[in-house]
């Protein structure tokens, strides 16, 4: 197939790599445009525009697609197909209607949950004990077009962001190869979403990183495991921002939420709306992530 690839994170790196794997034909890569970055004293290209330009591919990086200009383009490469994967803009109808067989999308959820920008990190907030990718034929809703294929995997209790990242770009690479050869040989019927069970992972904010001890530890700890490395979590002690990279729940203490205490198995713990939480690795401004143990050597904590 004649393909034009849209992605832009390393999320999307290998699928791309396992497309030419498999023998398509990249005619096309568009990318979000470089950005800078150290303030601007250094422009940096995306993911996937840096791995297309290792493998001799020709890349495009608009700041828009609504132009006639753009659209003109687009339509000059004469795709059977493009595959999206967390490109970064929204395709006008024009757009979506250029590839003979349209857009198909890799999407790191279970449609119609998590449909939007950060569903990898919802589903383990929200303590999903599941998730999965589907490839969807694109249209002009939010994530709402018609289901081809999809794959399911579990969450754990130990299941972090960076984990279910790599796990699911990896599904997502295998998947679109699958899809595709079935849509080459006609053997995919399209399944409409169903209307019942639709959720939507709205963009992450830095302040949702901010740990509220009343809450129950266990809604804590999905919290980190999910915010890990982007925006992070963290919470104030004597004026110090302490940011949190590893924490454990303990489900069967009870105390007045935020008081400090310590145990012989965990050198600083923290009681929670229900339970506690054990704090395994932490950080302050300026310093690197630390074992706790280490980290409580060149700080003080006054522990109840």
């Amino acid at each position: 197939m004649r393909i034009i690839f849209m992605g832009s994170p390393t999320f999307s790196v290998s699928a791309l790599e396992s497309l030419i794997k498999a023998g398509h034909e990249i005619i096309a890569v568009y990318t979000q445009p470089p950005k800078e970055k150290d303030r601007g004293h250094h422009i940096q290209k995306v993911a996937v525009h840096q791995r297309a330009e290792e493998l001799n591919l020709t890349v495009y990086t608009p700041k828009t697609l609504k132009s006639e200009e753009e659209q003109k383009i687009f339509r000059k490469h004469n795709a059977d197909i493009a595959v999206v994967a967390a490109y970064g803009l929204i395709l006008p109808k024009e757009i979506l209607n250029a590839p003979k067989l349209g857009c198909i999308n890799i999407h790191a959820s279970l449609l119609p949950r998590w449909r939007g920008a950060a569903p990898i990190q919802r589903a383990i907030m929200e303590g999903d004990q599941e998730t999965g990718i589907t490839i969807m034929q694109m249209d002009e809703g939010l994530d709402t077009g018609d289901m081809l294929m999809w794959e399911t995997i579990s969450i754990t209790e130990k299941t972090t962001t960076s984990i279910l990242h790599d796990q699911l770009s990896a599904i997502g690479a295998n998947l679109i190869v699958k899809t595709l050869q079935r849509i080459e040989n006609k053997q995919i019927t399209p399944t409409p979403q169903p209307n019942k069970g639709v959720t939507y992972a709205h963009k992450l904010k830095k302040e949702e990183g901010l740990l509220d001890w009343s809450l129950p530890a266990e809604k804590l700890d999905q919290k980190i495991r999910a915010l890990n490395p982007w925006p992070g979590t963290w919470f104030e002690h004597g004026g110090t921002m302490i940011k949190v990279h590893e924490a454990t729940p303990i489900k069967e203490v009870n105390g007045t939420p935020g008081i400090i205490y310590k145990s012989k198995e965990h050198p600083w713990v923290i009681y929670c709306g229900t339970g506690a939480l054990a704090l395994n690795k932490i950080q302050k401004p300026g310093g690197k992530p630390l074992a706790v143990s280490e980290f409580l050597k060149g700080y003080h904590v006054d522990f109840k």
